[in-house]
């Protein structure tokens, strides 16, 4: 099948199953999932989806707007809208307490940083209230862009008090390796995902449009006397991971 034939009208186009960009969106997005578009190549011209699914120029830009949102396509001024080549989805479990450094590495991903801060500073109000440190308190901060293979992944901001971590240039890597060094290693954490829309500086830094799906991820990690010792602040990128947890019965 081509991309003509796979674009005619037929039972995936109905007034009656949602507004009709949408379900052209999901159709292109299905076409690109299945081969049919491939990466890098350009989307046929609005002006021929149009003629092919007898919709408006006005749904079919509609649709491609949403397929560019989420990321999945790229407009180019003056040259149409071409297929986003993604990255393959990397699963990270949310039964395991690891680093991102040790999540790529046991998938044979080259781990590397961009710093965008590392530095002591004093904590903000939430940094006191969650690490239990005072106000007057000297926190290590590392902002930096974490990337697997030459790829962005994602945005991490680390806080720690400076007892547990008292000089952030230690940290090349794995800030998790430095903390073991040091007997500080956390045993367990608390986690919160909340869905985001990237903002116009994190698209940039991970190299996607602004407003496309992403990820925020806020760590809590303990000791095992239940001291919170980290604080980290994530942002990912939406089309590069899936969390997993197992879940079992309770009775």
């Amino acid at each position: 099948m081509n991309v003509e034939d796979f674009l005619r009208p037929g039972s995936w186009l109905s007034k009656k199953s949602g507004p009709l960009y949408r379900q052209l969106s999901m159709r292109l997005e299905r076409g690109i999932s299945m081969g049919l578009l491939l990466p890098n190549t350009s989307l046929p011209a609005e002006r021929d989806i149009a003629d092919l699914t007898a919709l408006s120029r006005v749904t079919v830009r509609k649709a491609i707007q949403e397929l560019a949102n989420k990321g999945v396509v790229e407009q180019r001024h003056g040259s149409g809208s071409f297929v986003k080549d993604r990255p393959s989805k990397v699963e990270q479990s949310l039964t395991h307490l690891t680093s991102f450094s040790e999540d790529m590495l046991a998938r044979g991903y080259q781990t590397s940083a961009i710093w965008l801060e590392r530095t002591i500073r004093r904590p903000s109000p939430d940094e006191v209230l969650t690490l239990g440190v005072s106000a007057g308190a000297s926190v290590a901060c590392l902002d930096r862009l974490r990337e697997a293979n030459g790829l962005p992944m994602a945005i991490e901001r680390a806080v720690l008090p400076v007892d547990v971590l008292p000089n952030p240039d230690d940290v090349s890597s794995s800030l998790y390796e430095v903390l073991g060094r040091n007997g500080m290693r956390p045993v367990r954490a608390v986690q919160k995902i909340s869905a985001i829309n990237l903002e116009i500086r994190e698209a940039e830094l991970l190299g996607v449009d602004e407003g496309m799906a992403g990820l925020s991820i806020q760590r809590i990690s303990y000791l095992d006397n239940g001291r919170a010792i980290e604080l980290t602040k994530s942002t990912y990128r939406g089309d590069a991971y899936d969390f997993v947890a197992e879940l079992r019965f309770s009775n």
